[in-house]
């Protein structure tokens, strides 16, 4: 079960950065940079995401 709880997690931070990069992205002098990084980062947590459901099943 802490692995179901590791998953949720994961899922919830992949939601809040979404978010985070919708919003950066609506102002008018959003900084590119910064978005860069967080679709990095928001990559990283689909892949690890996958591989715990993987793992899972």
């Amino acid at each position: 079960m802490a692995l179901q709880g590791h998953i949720n997690h994961l899922s919830n931070q992949h939601k809040k950065i979404e978010n985070i990069i919708q919003s950066e992205m609506t102002n008018p002098d959003w900084d590119e940079a910064r978005v860069a990084a967080l679709k990095k980062q928001k990559l990283r947590i689909k892949d690890e995401l996958e591989r715990l459901r993987a793992a899972v099943n």
